[in-house]
């Protein structure tokens, strides 16, 4: 667990939750990544950013 693929990011930025998924499939990151984007779109952005570039 390293470093994010360039697709990942754009995704990520794009719709956060295939972001997530290209990286975790349907675990628990992905459905965070999902109801946070549902709530808000940015908290989504952040969210996914955070898990697949901090880890």
């Amino acid at each position: 667990m390293g470093t994010a693929t360039f697709v990942e990011v754009i995704l990520s930025i794009l719709i956060p939750p295939v972001g997530v998924f290209l990286r975790y499939g349907c675990g628990l990151e992905f459905w965070i990544c999902l109801v946070l984007t549902l709530l808000g779109y940015l908290p989504g952005i952040i969210y996914a950013l955070y898990v697949l570039v901090g880890r």
